[in-house]
């Protein structure tokens, strides 16, 4: 999952257009909405789309979408639940 956690971390800046922060910069096991980053719910639309675009996937009610985007580590995880053909 090291490959597909390497990819979010860039996809999560570009598509945030995060300035300030690299994608090492987003450790796998830190808050991602409400945390350091300064993700907020806007932030969590925008990659609710991402992810659907790029993975096929639907993040599509709010409880789901707390546990998901909880860290980088459940957000890797629940991608690769839905989608296990993708390269870890």
């Amino acid at each position: 999952m090291e490959k597909l956690i390497k990819e979010l971390q860039s996809k999560i800046v570009d598509v945030l257009n995060l300035t300030d922060i690299g994608p090492d910069d987003i450790k796998p096991d830190e808050q991602l909405v409400g945390g350091s980053l300064g993700i907020d719910s806007i932030d969590v639309l925008e990659m609710v789309i991402m992810i659907e675009r790029d993975y096929g996937i639907r993040i599509d009610n709010r409880e789901l979408g707390v546990k998901v985007f909880a860290t980088l580590e459940t957000l890797a995880a629940y991608i690769h639940e839905k989608a296990p053909e993708l390269p870890n």
